[in-house]
């Protein structure tokens, strides 16, 4: 049921507060509408008992919009307004820095009012309020304080839970620890994120079922200002409609500016898509645009590519997981045609199906990907199936990272193969690098829209150095991006060998295998 009169109490308390932050600073707190329907919403929705029906709230809404400081007030609400004898309200963050945010914007808006200030005493040093008539407390605490055990909580406000990695300390505050309180309430206030296996995510899906009517959970209340993956995420219409806060307190010109150092940095386009409309993306900071490595797609017959030249590259991964091979292809226009390889071990490939949700399963039936025999990579296929490929084209050299592939390195070159053993460094990767996000933004990297690398493609992500060096960053993929770090060192190959004299121009092409036609192999590079 639903108290008009539960709610305008709490309404009215945050209302009486005060904002504390730029030209608003000093002003009452007036609500924006999504506030006063979260707030009015959780507070005045009661069980029969007369107790709050909801225990858990989750808001998930693009930056600037609001809300740290309301969640700043829930937490005063709940200490000073709830009614709660003993209350132990917490706002919680990854790091400490964070956490403090929201008590400090809390501790000024309780100085603001002398009403809350006298029934209180504020110790910043230990970022805690102490209400003394009530035994009452509200205290900032971090995943990395010392004690993580003890609680008894009534309120919890969690701030930017998508940085949370460590989930125990989430379960700590949120698995039995309000067991003691008549209608104790879990607050997660956060922006989008991108690491797929948090518990953040896992309150993202939760919310999405109940919005799509897939499950019933009357505890749990969740307002997800978000744009679905397949909208046009360059569209105001569309950044309206998951910025509430538009035309009150955030101008719309702030967001075509961001929207614009996006479109001229590819690898701040992650960024702005999180932060301003609250998507989860694949990487941290993605290296390239999708849409632009779509657009770039073209179209790759293999057939069409007997005989020419190509530089390949070999990215082995570990022998349990997938390993890549890409052929780069020169051709007369400037354009660069691309020949994608995977493989994966078939025992395994479900476990990774479930833990790493990737369909690997339908890519292997549809023949993008190779399931290997047995529980890890049998390098024998990889041979094989590069020796067929050098049979078709004319493989110029093979560049590979000598981590895990020298033992098929060395087969390979014993059997009159151009191998390249290939840094990872920023020395190494930085001029390819660059390389493949300039055919790629010119559309000449012609990959005919493998999905498994497409999926690769939207996971890189790049280191820079002091110098404005970049390289690929395995760290903070969080996915698989093993096919685009063999086309890195394809392309290097193909750059290289622009650069200075071919070994073929000297003692001609090895043709493994014989040519296409089935005649020998040419005795030029010509």
């Amino acid at each position: 049921m639903f108290s008009r009169k539960t709610a305008e109490r709490h309404l009215r308390f945050i209302s009486n507060l005060k904002l504390t932050e730029g030209r608003w600073a000093g002003r009452p707190f007036e609500l924006m509408p999504w506030q006063r329907k979260a707030i009015s919403t959780i507070f005045g929705t009661l069980d029969e008992d007369g107790y709050r029906q909801y225990r858990q709230a989750y808001f998930e809404i693009p930056k600037k919009n609001g809300k740290t400081p309301l969640a700043a007030a829930i937490a005063l609400d709940l200490l000073f307004n709830d009614g709660e004898e003993g209350a132990q309200i917490y706002s919680a963050a990854t790091e400490r820095d964070q956490a403090a945010i929201a008590f400090r914007i809390a501790a000024r808006m309780v100085r603001q009012s002398s009403a809350l200030e006298k029934r209180c005493k504020i110790v910043d040093s230990r970022y805690t309020i102490y209400v003394p008539k009530t035994g009452s407390f509200y205290r900032a605490i971090s995943a990395d304080a010392k004690s993580k055990h003890g609680f008894n909580i009534h309120g919890l406000v969690f701030d930017e839970l998508h940085a949370l990695e460590d989930r125990k300390f989430w379960e700590v505050l949120t698995e039995g620890s309000g067991d003691a309180r008549t209608q104790p309430l879990f607050v997660a206030i956060t922006t989008a994120g991108f690491d797929r296996k948090t518990v953040c995510w896992e309150l993202h899906e939760h919310a999405e079922k109940i919005a799509k009517g897939l499950i019933d959970d009357p505890r749990f209340f969740a307002m997800v200002f978000s744009l679905p993956d397949d909208a046009d995420w360059e569209s105001s219409k569309n950044w309206r409609k998951v910025n509430p806060a538009l035309g009150h307190i955030l101008d719309m010109k702030r967001i075509r500016e961001h929207h614009k150092a996006a479109i001229e940095t590819p690898t701040r386009i992650n960024a702005f898509r999180r932060y301003r409309l609250c998507q989860w993306t694949q990487a941290e900071s993605r290296f390239l645009n999708l849409a632009d490595w779509d657009a770039s797609a073209g179209q790759v017959l293999e057939q069409e590519l007997l005989g020419r030249f190509c530089y390949g590259g070999l990215d082995l991964s570990s022998n349990i997981d997938v390993s890549a091979f890409e052929l780069v292809f020169p051709m007369e226009d400037g354009q660069r045609k691309v020949i994608s390889r995977f493989w994966i071990p078939e025992d395994n490939m479900q476990k990774r199906v479930e833990k790493d949700r990737v369909p690997y399963d339908h890519w292997v039936r549809a023949g993008f990907i190779k399931a290997t025999p047995g529980n890890v990579i049998d390098y024998e296929f990889i041979k094989a199936e590069i020796r067929e490929l050098a049979k078709r084209y004319r493989v110029m050299e093979i560049s590979f990272d000598r981590w895990g592939a020298t033992e098929i390195s060395t087969a390979l070159e014993g059997e009159g193969f151009q191998m390249a053993q290939m840094g990872q460094g920023f020395a190494s990767m930085n001029a390819p690098m660059k390389e493949l996000e300039k055919l790629v933004l010119s559309r000449q990297l012609e990959h005919g829209g493998n999905p498994v690398l497409r999926w690769m493609a939207d996971n890189l992500v790049a280191r820079m150095d002091a110098a404005g060096n970049i390289k690929p960053d395995k760290e903070k993929s969080t996915e698989k991006i093993d096919g685009m770090v063999a086309l890195v060192m394809a392309l290097d190959g193909a750059m290289a060998m622009r650069k200075k004299p071919s070994v073929y121009e000297k003692r001609g092409v090895i043709a493994v295998g014989g040519s296409p036609d089935g005649e020998e192999g040419p005795e030029g590079a010509a």
